[in-house]
């Protein structure tokens, strides 16, 4: 929770548009091409060499990482005014992950070397540094042990939130995303059976998980239960 605001952060005040502002956000993506991906698609793949970023300007995708041995394991979610890739191409290696659509996606195309350039003539690596430690937050929020009903509600929230949920007390904000519970317990690190037990456990709040469905009955009283784990230092 932001002690400053007496509020959860919301998720676009963590995005890369945001900290650089939108000025140079705009400037960023001044000829860059722009594609549209369905549902299910792979936007990046683990692996490839970082020949480019990707801005998103609409929609959710999730973080993968697979391992040699076939396993799978959901590093984050991203939504509008991230950019995707950006690792590879800062310190020219390949790909570590995955990054899939769980919700219809838009990008804007930058190439490494005008991301490079544009970073470096902007001055953005302090940007850049403070944009990469909010992420390391996010990881610990979501997998850093304690109450797992409040780190699956500060989840879910997060996603709401990413997904342009309604930010209203108790009107239902349905967020349609290609997740399962695997990926909600890849995500924090813990068992299928446990999601299951913490969804039941986040009733009042009128949760609902379903294919590629999440509904959120009283989206107040969710951030309530998460308040546990954003207090967590």
């Amino acid at each position: 929770m932001d002690s400053r605001a007496g509020r959860t952060p919301d998720p676009s005040e963590q995005t890369l548009r945001h900290l650089m502002g939108e000025a140079r956000w705009s400037a960023m993506l001044t000829g860059a091409h722009v594609r549209r991906h369905p549902i299910g698609s792979t936007l990046l793949r683990q692996g490839e060499p970082g020949t480019h970023v990707l801005a998103l300007l609409d929609g959710v995708a999730k973080v993968v990482r697979r391992t040699p041995d076939g396993g799978l394991t959901l590093l984050a979610f991203r939504g509008p005014g991230e950019v995707l890739g950006e690792v590879a191409v800062l310190d020219g290696i390949v790909r570590m992950a995955d990054v899939e659509a769980i919700g219809p996606c838009t990008v804007a195309v930058v190439s490494s070397a005008v991301f490079l350039r544009f970073v470096a003539d902007q001055q953005l690596y302090p940007v850049m540094v403070r944009y990469a430690l909010g992420r390391l937050r996010e990881s610990d929020v979501a997998r850093g042990g304690g109450d797992v009903v409040a780190r699956l509600a500060a989840a879910l929230v997060f996603l709401a939130e990413l997904s342009g949920g309604t930010s209203g007390a108790a009107a239902p904000a349905e967020v349609a995303l290609a997740l399962t519970r695997d990926d909600l317990a890849q995500y924090l690190g813990v068992s299928r059976n446990t999601i299951s037990t913490g969804l039941a456990g986040l009733g009042p709040a009128g949760v609902d998980c379903g294919r590629r469905r999440i509904v959120v009955g009283d989206l107040s009283a969710l951030r309530k239960a998460a308040a546990p784990a954003l207090l967590r230092d």
